[in-house]
């Protein structure tokens, strides 16, 4: 046996596996791995990112990986489905499913290239009757006395609180002020500008202080992650930044992070790096655009789902991803960055709001906040449709609150074409005498996102591609136009549709949709709809009894809506009744940002919300199953989508619906 690599990054020393840079300007990574263990393990011991959007299921392409030399194990059959017999032959391989047999070299394939992402932002304004702007934090220029007598015992602390004695403060100074007094309290002959976020300094500058205090409101979204810089005593707006996640690479759905997590200090302390890493970048990108100190970020608002609240605290997700759920925490928190740490803005006080239950995390209650629903005197509900759903319903007369697990497919994850909304990406789809679609940045398509699969599956439907149970129906395809009967057809691998031919794409081969891509848009879908219908259910009430569906988030103000209500992913509701209520966690996370009256609002609503498990009702099932359809009447699923397979996906999909 051979000693380990000196630059290698070991969990073993039994095979070692080099991982070629595929743009062939770096020398190979190299690492040794125990025998038994994946190419997407080594590639994670490297330090490579390797994707594993369906959490190393087998179920999606993001790790698909080339073996250039060396044998692993043969090729399974989650490999041919997603990869394809001809690829397979070729030496392609899913890095999940792949175990080396002997030393190898690899090459990691880059993912696809998603440039220009479509990153909802905003969504609304933040006005109305009691909205208070009040952050918190108070900027006080001092004169303090400076200790010259040695007779008299005092010290620089004591003259600071001396000179504040006008203003509240909390004695109990944080050590980072501390060491700063001395030098600061000399500077200028005791004059001071002391700022203090609710009753605690929390920085002192020497003189009087010029420029504005600012803050930043962060969505930090299973997908993507939003923040806006801005300014605590005008509210204006100064930067605005935001990406995809980089946690994806773990997983792109929340169950796939926590099982990668669960039990395993070091896997959740990885993932807590890469959110920390993105929220420090972002807070330098944000400030620098704006020719802002990042010292002089004082309050930062954070908004997430329980695993992403969690994760960036350091907290064990375990048993959030086991029943009953329950989070480790879900009061209001107020820490200091320094405490996380968050070195980009080191003076600042990071906010988390509450946590409702288990899945409905703190970005529901930013929503919540942001709609105003729990003012509503008439029935609402707000829907943030992502990879993993919310849906409040209620009024000023109670509020109920459900998770509506959907995956990431309609994010572009485990689909065969998927990807993001980003340049290339299908977002808008049309058949008539043949397919017309729309492509973000109006480039050559290379994909398909989740807009485009709802678009997708209503006018395949609609044109008879396929059949309100999603089955697609190559065998009559002499009843569609002929443009459009060319383009379904039968593969090995079962029946596709092609949206766009490879001459017109821009990646050189047809862009398209597959029976197994239209059975993920399904289960997505289905729990969308579920989680409306079982709220609904609980209530007591109907479609006719629901003045506004509103939409929250950034993929739910995409999509259009004539055909989200066609595919039955929303209750079929007059359009002029389902609204779009824009990135509503991240104007909430501003809202608590500015006004700590909202922030505090946040901690009286949150215990009074009602959480419904769903999994753990009888009926829950049934609706699952019934929401597969495609159209047709609520309660009379067609018998074709009660297939074995839809009911043991769904009740994979409930193991985050408690």
């Amino acid at each position: 046996m051979t000693a380990p690599h000196d630059n290698g990054i070991g969990i073993g020393n039994d095979i070692e596996i080099g991982f070629a840079d595929p743009a062939g300007e770096k020398p190979a990574r190299r690492v040794r791995i125990e025998r038994g263990a994946s190419l997407l393990d080594a590639a994670r011991a490297a330090g490579i990112d390797m994707e594993a959007t369906c959490g190393a299921r087998g179920r999606c392409r993001s790790c698909r990986c080339k073996v250039l030399a060396g044998d692993v194990s043969p090729a399974t059959m989650q490999d041919t489905l997603q990869l394809g017999p001809e690829e397979v032959q070729e030496r392609f391989r899913l890095g999940c499913q792949a175990r080396p047999m002997t030393d190898c070299e690899v090459m990691a394939l880059p993912p696809k290239s998603e440039a220009g992402h479509q990153i909802l932002t905003g969504g609304g304004v933040m006005d109305g009757a009691g909205f208070v702007l009040d952050s918190g934090v108070k900027r006080h220029v001092v004169v303090a006395g400076i200790p010259s007598d040695e007779h008299h015992q005092t010290s620089d602390l004591g003259e600071l609180l001396g000179a504040m004695e006008a203003v509240p403060v909390d004695p109990d100074v944080p050590l980072a002020v501390l060491r700063k007094l001395p030098a600061v309290l000399r500077k200028q002959r005791g004059k001071l500008t002391v700022t203090t976020f609710d009753r605690r300094i929390i920085d002192i500058e020497a003189g009087e202080v010029a420029g504005p205090a600012c803050g930043m409101a962060f969505d930090i979204g299973t997908t993507s992650i939003v923040g806006t810089l801005l300014d605590l005593d005008t509210g204006e707006e100064l930067a605005t930044v935001g990406g995809v996640n980089p946690q994806t690479v773990y997983g792109g759905d929340l169950m796939s992070r926590i099982a990668y997590a669960q039990f395993d200090e070091k896997k959740l302390a990885a993932l807590r790096a890469k959110v920390l890493n993105a929220l420090n970048g972002f807070v330098r990108e944000a400030c620098g655009s704006a020719g802002v100190a990042r010292e002089h970020v004082y309050k930062i608002v954070v908004v997430g789902n329980t695993c992403m609240h969690h994760v960036l605290l350091g907290v064990d997700v375990t048993y959030v991803g086991l029943a009953p759920y329950a989070p480790a925490v879900s009061d209001a928190i107020v820490v200091a960055a320094s405490e996380l740490p968050l070195k980009a803005a080191p003076n600042a006080q990071v906010c988390l709001l509450p946590i409702v239950a288990g899945f409905v995390g703190a970005d529901t209650m930013a929503c919540v906040l942001a709609t105003r629903i729990y003012e509503s005197d008439d029935l609402r509900a707000l829907v943030d449709i992502g990879t993993n759903g919310e849906v409040v319903m209620g009024s000023k007369d109670g509020l109920m609150a459900c998770s509506a697990p959907a995956g990431p497919a309609l994010e572009g994850a485990q689909i065969r074409h998927g990807m993001r909304g980003a340049m290339g990406a299908i977002e808008t789809v049309r058949i008539d005498d043949d397919v017309h679609c729309a492509v973000i940045g109006a480039a050559p398509a290379v994909g398909i996102c989740g807009s485009g699969l709802i678009d997708a599956c209503a006018k395949m439907v609609e044109a008879g591609v396929m059949d309100a149970s999603g089955r697609m129906r190559p065998r009559e395809r002499d009843r569609l136009p002929a443009a459009v009967a060319t383009r379904l057809r039968k593969t090995r691998t079962g029946a596709e549709f092609v949206l766009v031919w490879d001459a017109d794409a821009g990646k050189g081969e047809d862009v398209t949709l597959t029976q197994g891509d239209v059975r993920q848009v399904q289960l997505a879908k289905s729990a969308i709809y579920s989680g409306i219908v079982m709220l609904q259910r609980v209530m007591g009430i109907g479609d006719e009894d629901m003045a506004e569906i509103m939409l929250c988030g950034g993929f739910g103000n995409y999509i259009s809506i004539e055909s989200a209500v066609e595919i039955r992913l929303l209750p079929d509701l007059p359009p002029d009744r389902i609204t779009y209520a824009g990135n509503a966690a991240h104007l909430g996370a501003q809202m608590a940002l500015l006004s700590e009256h909202e922030r505090k609002r946040a901690e009286t609503l949150a215990p009074r919300i009602e959480h419904v498990a769903l999994a753990t009702r009888p009926e829950f099932q049934d609706i699952f199953v019934d929401g597969m359809a495609f159209g047709g009447s609520r309660g009379a699923a067609p018998a074709a989508s009660r297939t074995a397979d839809a009911t043991a996906s769904g009740a994979d999909s409930t193991r985050a619906a408690g």
